[in-house]
């Protein structure tokens, strides 16, 4: 089990950029491919964003943030980032990272963070 924390969130400006991290702890990192979900205001299911594999060579990303949000890790660090550009409001939700599964489905993940806000507006 690997323990996961977010950071980085906060308030943007439409076309603004924003950098979240997440740290793990309490495993070996590099054994687990990490994704990105967020879940919006009023908003029941998390959706997917984007994940990385163990190695940092496969990336998928959701339609939504296709060339806008870029994952990426540094298993020296024990960190993955994503990196926000050009947001727009509907990109406001909470963000989580999770580990242990692979893909958009939220379900296949075993561990979660607590989730970091992330809010922008025009």
């Amino acid at each position: 089990q690997v323990t996961l924390v977010e950071s980085g969130g906060g308030s943007a400006q439409v076309g603004g950029s924003l950098r979240l991290s997440c740290a793990a702890s309490g495993g070996f990192f590099s054994n687990f491919a990490i994704g990105w979900f967020r879940q919006p205001p009023g908003m029941a299911e998390r959706e997917f964003v984007a994940a990385v594999t163990t190695s940092g060579g496969i990336k998928q990303a959701a339609d939504s943030v296709k060339g806008r949000f870029t994952i990426s890790r540094d298993n020296n660090k024990n960190i993955v980032y994503l990196q926000m550009n050009s947001l727009k409001p509907e990109d406001t939700a909470v963000y989580y990272c999770a580990a242990g599964g692979f893909g958009p489905t939220p379900h296949t993940y075993s561990s979660w963070g607590q989730g970091t806000q992330v809010t922008v507006s025009s």
